[in-house]
């Protein structure tokens, strides 16, 4: 979900709603979502919060009244958000914004059985981190 596909959704309109905490983002098939900022801070595709493959995924908590302190576009492809807590390194294509708002329930569904299995709480701050994973490799 790196880029746009061929023939996908573009999107048509683009809001950010910051009092209520969502984006709202509406494509040429139709389709409307309004995306939770916290939905999006904790999918971030960056490899801080996405790793960099399946299973090193960092869960994230303490999201709950991020904002967005920014909105750059990337190309003609995705946004870059810049968030409340700092993080602004997650690029979201088109089709990657476009799974987040079609597939919400399943992945708040996902969200909240990860955090039970870590047995973590949804508003626990996140633990400080010794140096970046992403250096180390």
């Amino acid at each position: 979900m790196a880029g746009l596909q061929a023939g996908a959704p573009a999107p048509q309109d683009i809001t950010v709603h910051s009092q209520s905490r969502v984006l709202e983002i509406s494509f040429s098939d139709g389709a409307s979502f309004r995306i939770p900022f916290e939905l999006m801070r904790v999918y971030s595709p960056s490899a801080e919060v996405a790793g960099h493959g399946p299973g090193q995924e960092v869960l994230q908590t303490g999201k709950r009244e991020v904002t967005l302190s920014g909105l750059e576009p990337v190309g003609n492809y995705a946004i870059q958000p810049s968030f409340s807590d700092g993080h602004d390194t997650g690029i979201y294509s088109w089709d990657y914004l476009y799974f987040l708002g079609s597939q919400q329930d399943k992945l708040w569904a996902d969200y909240h059985a990860r955090l039970t299995a870590a047995g973590v709480d949804r508003d626990a701050p996140m633990p400080q981190k010794a140096g970046s994973s992403c250096a180390s490799h």
